[in-house]
């Protein structure tokens, strides 16, 4: 079972946009997915139609002693695709792995009685940097940053490249342009610096009303859009992933 964890120390950058349709782009291929919604506001939990609600005392009963993620996973609206939601008790997990021993590996510990149900578990994590992105930075076997082609997106990708080469345990680091307006002279030059990177891949996520309509649509963009331009550039995200995460 893999982990891909879908991050960013900035809000607003299509996080959560790539984790729903990199999600459901992997059950096109047979591929048995998880998506652990870690983001308090719980947006993949609303876009995959699922409960916005854990069971059994919220993120203490979830990640404290005894704790374990089976009864929580909810179906979704995509077939293959399970969902282990978000509540607003999540604002709190900093505090209830703090309460548990070796918090910073607390996450990846409880993932081991999944392995016979996925083939890969992706990470929705919150914005910003925490006790709880380091605890699933370290159960996370390829972190995907998305990046606005902006100065100040480059600035949080900087610092969240040095989070990650701190640890003693690292993902592998990779980054994609999310929300590219080609139509921007700043943005297409951010663009090409950032292709110059070993660790960015080629897809570019465009910005599109197509992507925004997954709020309203409460769906992936390949369900209610399967000819637009954003979902063939998820489709092209995930077959680029593919032999980095199994390889």
């Amino acid at each position: 079972m893999k982990v891909l964890a879908a991050a960013s120390i900035k809000g607003g950058v299509g996080k959560t946009a790539s984790a729903v349709n990199l999600a459901a782009e992997a059950t096109r291929d047979g591929v048995r997915v998880l998506l652990w919604d870690l983001d308090p506001q719980g947006s993949a939990t609303y876009l995959l139609r699922a409960e916005h609600h854990l069971a059994r005392g919220g993120a203490r009963g979830l990640v404290g002693s005894g704790g374990e993620l089976a009864p929580h996973i909810r179906a979704t609206s995509v077939p293959g695709l399970h969902v282990l939601p978000s509540d607003l008790s999540l604002r709190y997990l900093d505090r209830h792995l703090d309460d548990v021993g070796r918090p910073r590996r607390r996450l990846g510990a409880l993932l081991p009685p999944l392995e016979g149900a996925y083939d890969l578990v992706v990470l929705d994590c919150p914005p910003g940097a925490s006790l709880g992105i380091e605890s699933a930075l370290r159960a996370t076997d390829v972190l995907l940053v998305p990046v606005v082609p902006t100065t100040l997106a480059m600035l949080t990708l900087t610092q969240l490249e040095e989070v990650v080469t701190a640890r003693r345990r690292r993902p592998r680091f990779l980054a994609h342009v999310s929300m590219f307006d080609r139509r921007k002279k700043l943005q297409r030059d951010t663009a090409a610096m950032l292709a110059e990177r070993r660790d960015v891949l080629a897809t570019m996520i465009p910005n599109t009303t197509v992507v925004e309509r997954m709020g309203p649509e409460r769906a992936p963009v390949r369900t209610f859009a399967p000819r637009s331009a954003a979902t063939a550039a998820y489709e092209h995200l995930w077959r680029e992933l593919t032999p980095l995460l199994w390889r």
